[in-house]
């Protein structure tokens, strides 16, 4: 089993933790990747936290101990891609939280309803009717749509509700345009993180509880991938797959780290 991996792309909910619960293997896990100093990059879909918060909430809650370099959102992945193909096309209409709109501001994008290059939309907690008419006219106009991720659902302490591609779906058919899509399995996300890394992709591996989004990630992108039975994938399921993860383990406890 190849495991001298030097990059490790993680996935967060159900594979560090299952909403507030811990995953004690996880923290041990991370403890063994820093310990052989491995480089490690959070790659979640979540696009309306910081970094800054996601790192905070794995080091206090999750005796997860790392800091916001480690961490790469789909809000991160979005800017970043944009910046790489926009030049002087920089006026972004949002449909999105801060974590979205301050990733685009700090690649110097103007956020504006006139006349914008690109409409982006991701998971908006107060998202209105206004909110999606205005994007939904926007992209009629000619406007760029970018959705930052496929997400139909949202797992929080209500139950599964809707999650950023829910939105992205429905400014999708007021439009009839395919939107641009960044987050896993698409990827998009994945380029932006291997270029934030540095490393090339023989060097990475994808970890992830979740085939249809963290595994498809790695198999669209063409990089190795470690699936872990501790959240939503079922073994059962996922052996009717026809591509089939790299690797899998019952648990991280499982995964041995080569320096």
């Amino acid at each position: 089993m190849k495991n001298n991996y030097q990059g490790y792309f993680i996935d967060l909910d159900g594979t560090m933790y299952k909403g507030t619960k811990r995953i004690p293997a996880a923290a041990r896990f991370i403890k063994r990747l820093q310990e052989a100093g491995k480089q490690i990059l959070f790659v979640t879909n979540n696009s309306t936290r910081s970094p800054e918060f996601v790192a905070n909430n794995l080091t206090i809650n999750h005796d997860i101990h790392v800091n916001s370099d480690n961490v790469y959102t789909t809000a991160l992945a979005t800017a970043d891609y944009l910046d790489q193909i926009a030049g002087e096309k920089r006026r972004v209409y949002v449909v999105g939280e801060s974590g979205l709109r301050n990733a685009l501001t700090n690649r110097h994008f103007t956020i504006t309803d006139t006349s914008p290059d690109y409409v982006v939309v991701g998971l908006d907690s107060e998202v209105t009717y206004d909110k999606l008419a205005t994007a939904v006219l926007l992209i009629r106009a000619g406007a760029t749509f970018v959705g930052t991720n496929s997400d139909s659902n949202l797992p929080n302490q209500r139950g599964m509700v809707p999650g950023a591609g829910s939105l992205v779906k429905l400014v999708e058919y007021a439009t009839q345009k395919q939107p641009i899509m960044i987050g896993k399995p698409e990827k998009i996300i994945m380029a932006m993180a291997l270029k934030k890394s540095g490393l090339n992709k023989e060097q990475v591996v994808m970890v992830g509880d979740n085939y249809n989004t963290d595994i498809k990630a790695a198999i669209n992108f063409g990089i190795d991938s470690l699936l872990v039975y501790s959240g939503l994938s079922t073994k059962s399921e996922v052996s009717k797959e026809a591509i089939q993860p790299t690797h899998q383990v019952d648990s991280l406890d499982d995964w041995q780290v080569e320096r």
